[in-house]
């Protein structure tokens, strides 16, 4: 959609085949994990466009399984990908902004970043951490003319859904399998059952080319983006027998 906006986009992944796309996209190699990896692709930009006006952090994993569970390993990659990798990719673009003194950082957070799902805690902590990080990044930058969103998507349609990895320590538990079985049958069904992406990419598009953006952007099914809000000023012990009954705990 940029991209068909006149506007020159960069995408990344770790594997993709580099150059342009048909629509428009330059893609280049990058893995958010990877200092290294990060600092090539930014570079690379660099030379290719000059400058960068704006950068999005949409990269990003899940895992399902119970908290008592998780591995260390598991704690890590969740963490690393969504959101030290963000950090990673903020650090390497901030200081090309800061000299031009002007700039956008969009991150994308999540309704799991607003209200915790149960058995994606993780996943909910590491969104949690994009949204601590971006207000705090927000206040530090704004003198130098950049500006911080955060975007909190809810359930869209995407490959999320058949790339999230599933705890089996948890499907072997005896406590905890058949109530994660529950819950994760309804958070796919919802997923494969969520918001076109075209609608996320509009309000993506509007963030990037709107002169003055909000800091908080929700956006997906209007039930899921009323709980969010209201979920702010509900008591906490209402919020969880809310969500132990959503999710069939």
């Amino acid at each position: 959609m940029l991209a068909a906006s006149g506007h020159k986009v960069f995408g990344t992944g770790r594997t993709v085949c580099e150059g342009l796309r048909e629509d428009g996209v330059w893609m280049l190699r990058m893995d958010v994990t990877d200092v290294e990896s990060v600092r090539r692709a930014v570079d690379a930009v660099m030379q290719m466009a000059g400058r960068i006006d704006v950068l999005i952090n949409n990269a990003g994993a899940g895992i399902g399984g119970a908290l008592e569970l998780a591995s260390m390993d598991e704690k890590r990659w969740q963490m690393e990908t969504n959101f030290m990798g963000m950090t990673n990719v903020c650090s390497a673009v901030l200081p090309h902004m800061r000299r031009r003194g002007r700039g956008r950082i969009i991150n994308i957070s999540s309704i799991a970043g607003v209200v915790a799902v149960p058995y994606q805690g993780f996943y909910s902590a590491s969104k949690f951490a994009i949204e601590g990080y971006s207000q705090a990044l927000a206040v530090e930058v704004r003198r130098f003319g950049i500006d911080v969103c955060v975007v909190e998507p809810g359930d869209f349609r995407t490959g999320f859904t058949s790339s999230r990895r599933v705890s089996e320590a948890t499907l072997s538990h005896p406590d905890y399998a058949g109530s994660f079985r529950r819950t994760l049958a309804g958070v796919e069904k919802d997923e494969t059952h969520g918001s076109s992406p075209e609608k996320l990419g509009r309000v993506i598009c509007r963030l990037v080319e709107k002169r003055r953006p909000g800091f908080r952007t929700l956006t997906g099914s209007l039930l899921q983006t009323m709980f969010a809000r209201v979920s702010r000023i509900l008591p906490g012990r209402l919020t969880q027998k809310l969500l132990a009954w959503f999710y069939s705990v």
